[in-house]
């Protein structure tokens, strides 16, 4: 029994099936890779994760609980945390105060923008949050603002933001979209460095970031997971070939 278990998740939208009969195990303290080709339907089932969408049949349960129904800041505080495509991040604020926001919030319940003053206030928070700027390779900068941060370091700002939470469960939104080479390299490092106790689902579409890092790939085609098993085995799956690179080589 997996940490994260989806079972026969159905989603359509009017006559488009987003996703077809959807199995798939996430092994506690592994790194689960789901790709696919454009269209697979891998962010419609990573938002079934979060609260965004709720399937149309099937369960997704997590550490033993169900994830659909509750509200996005509840399964935040059952230990699922996510980085997003885009970062979201507070761009008026220091890098240090984007990364105490969560995790006050994590404690409080709820973020409330007029609670700020009893965030600074907090020193426990505050080295908390220092703490985890330092694991991320931030601590030099933590009060500069993030309006001047290159994408990488936003990056890694985005993940501080989930590590001082101490999630169970981090999502992983295509992590290295729009970034250069050295920044993607700089962000798979980061990833294979920190958070080495938590569970990790990752989107991606980098083959190489998705080798890197993946314990373990499910593939997506049409909605409907084709394969799944080792880096090693995905590689050399006909199968997968074709339906996500027409028949070349991974």
């Amino acid at each position: 029994m997996g940490i994260l278990e989806v079972s026969n998740v159905n989603k359509a939208f009017g006559g488009l099936k987003a996703l077809n009969e959807v199995n798939l195990s996430v092994e506690e303290g592994t790194v689960h890779a789901i790709i696919g080709p454009n269209g697979a339907g891998k962010s419609t089932l990573l938002n079934c994760f979060v609260g965004r969408l709720i399937p149309d049949t099937g369960s997704v349960m997590f550490d033993g609980r169900s994830l659909l129904g509750i509200k996005p800041h509840q399964i935040n505080q059952a230990g699922v945390a996510r980085v997003f495509q885009t970062p979201e991040i507070f761009t008026e604020l220091t890098i240090l105060e984007n990364v105490m926001i969560p995790a006050f919030a994590k404690y409080d319940g709820a973020f409330r923008i007029n609670a700020w003053q009893s965030v600074a206030s907090r020193g426990e928070i505050r080295d908390k949050a220092e703490s985890v700027l330092s694991e991320v390779g931030l601590i030099e900068e933590k009060d500069g603002l993030v309006s001047s941060m290159s994408r990488g370091d936003k990056r890694r700002l985005e993940m501080a933001m989930c590590l001082v939470q101490d999630p169970k469960l981090l999502l992983l939104d295509e992590p290295t979209a729009g970034m250069s080479r050295a920044d993607t390299n700089n962000t798979v490092d980061l990833l294979q460095r920190v958070g080495t106790n938590i569970t990790k689902v990752v989107i991606e579409h980098d083959m190489h970031v998705v080798f890197s890092l993946a314990d373990y790939i499910t593939v997506l085609a049409q909605g409907t997971p084709i394969a799944g098993g080792k880096p090693a085995d995905i590689k050399g799956n006909p199968k997968v070939q074709e339906a996500y690179l027409g028949g070349s080589h991974l």
